[in-house]
């Protein structure tokens, strides 16, 4: 693996800036980190909802799945909804019929979705662009309607009243605190894996594979498989989002499933910046708060989310975090 990745570097197959990160770089991702979970752990304390928070914590672990999948693996998925919900479901259930503990919920629903995205994958993957775009969003609208008629989900109603249960057995979640910490453990676990896979021989393999493809199956690679195991983990920590808002909110409904929703991950990701580390966090906090503290507007609010999508696209053309860290010749 190591002799394929370096030939991949040599042929120019890797671009410099994304392969793994110098210690320069690495030192600015750990400051930027840091500066993240600070932000996570003293935001409430300053007066934020502590719910909006674990909100944007679940929606920026949801578009740092998509941007693995986007970003650093060039496959644009109209339908990730669908493990973000499904997963929500999985979860909630669980939680509430069987009676498992939040962790073994929301492995549960992590499993389930991981699960969904290698048969979404499978059908998927061969294809490439619009096609690929197009098999996703249709197999999404499919998920939907499952979630629409099947008994368990229970409609239009979801599946409401979810209990948080004990973590562990041990610590009750009822505790906004305890409850806290569960999501930000959650996203940070999340963000450090889906960091380590970008700066592993895989991920350079699958940032080889979206710069060119042909290069890279010339020196051997199964360049669809790598596509497949990036889907399938993405959409298993996709997942992990969607079952940890199921017990924030005690809600798993449809519109977690909707199209809509596949729609502003993407915004999400092209906000933040498309194939930065922390771009989708920046980009989930920014269409979240448009979204609760905006509220009142009703349909409006679809507007202002286009509005300042125009904005950035004219102003910023690589998202925010790009275009902060193009000036200061960082990659963040």
């Amino acid at each position: 693996m190591a002799t394929s990745t370096n030939n991949l570097q040599a042929m120019g197959a890797i671009n410099p800036v994304l392969a793994p990160a110098s210690n320069r770089a690495g030192r600015t991702h750990l400051l930027v980190f840091l500066l993240m979970v600070a932000i996570f752990v003293f935001a409430p304390l300053l007066g934020v909802y502590h719910v909006f928070m674990m909100q944007v914590m679940c929606f920026a672990l949801f578009a740092c799945a998509f941007n693995l999948l986007m970003g650093f693996g060039g496959l644009l998925s109209f339908g990730h909804a669908m493990f973000l919900g499904g997963a929500g479901y999985a979860a909630a259930h669980a939680a509430k019929v069987w009676g498992l503990t939040p962790e073994l919920s929301v492995l549960f629903g992590t499993l389930c979705a991981g699960i969904l995205g290698w048969v979404v994958g499978t059908l998927a993957i061969r294809r490439q662009g619009i096609y690929f775009a197009m098999i996703t969003l249709a197999l999404a609208q499919m998920v939907f309607f499952f979630c629409l008629q099947v008994p368990f989900t229970h409609g239009e109603d979801g599946i409401q009243a979810v209990p948080r249960g004990h973590l562990f057995g041990l610590i009750d979640l009822n505790n906004p605190v305890a409850m806290y910490c569960f999501v930000l453990g959650i996203f940070l676990i999340g963000f450090g894996l889906i960091y380590r896979i970008i700066h592993s021989p895989f991920g350079q393999v699958l940032q080889a594979i979206r710069e060119n493809e042909p290069r890279v199956i010339s020196l051997g690679y199964d360049a669809d498989r790598f596509k497949l195991r990036a889907f399938i983990l993405s959409a298993a920590l996709a997942g992990t989002a969607g079952a940890t808002k199921s017990l924030v909110f005690q809600l798993a409904s449809l519109n977690d499933v909707r199209w809509t929703t596949s729609g502003d991950v993407i915004l999400m990701t092209l906000i933040g910046g498309v194939s930065t580390i922390f771009g989708p966090v920046v980009g989930a906090a920014i269409v979240a708060a448009v979204q609760n503290y905006l509220a009142d507007l009703g349909a409006w609010v679809t507007v202002v989310e286009g509005g300042i999508f125009v904005a950035c696209v004219l102003l910023f053309r690589r998202g925010i975090v790009g275009e902060i860290g193009h000036f200061l010749k960082r990659s963040l």
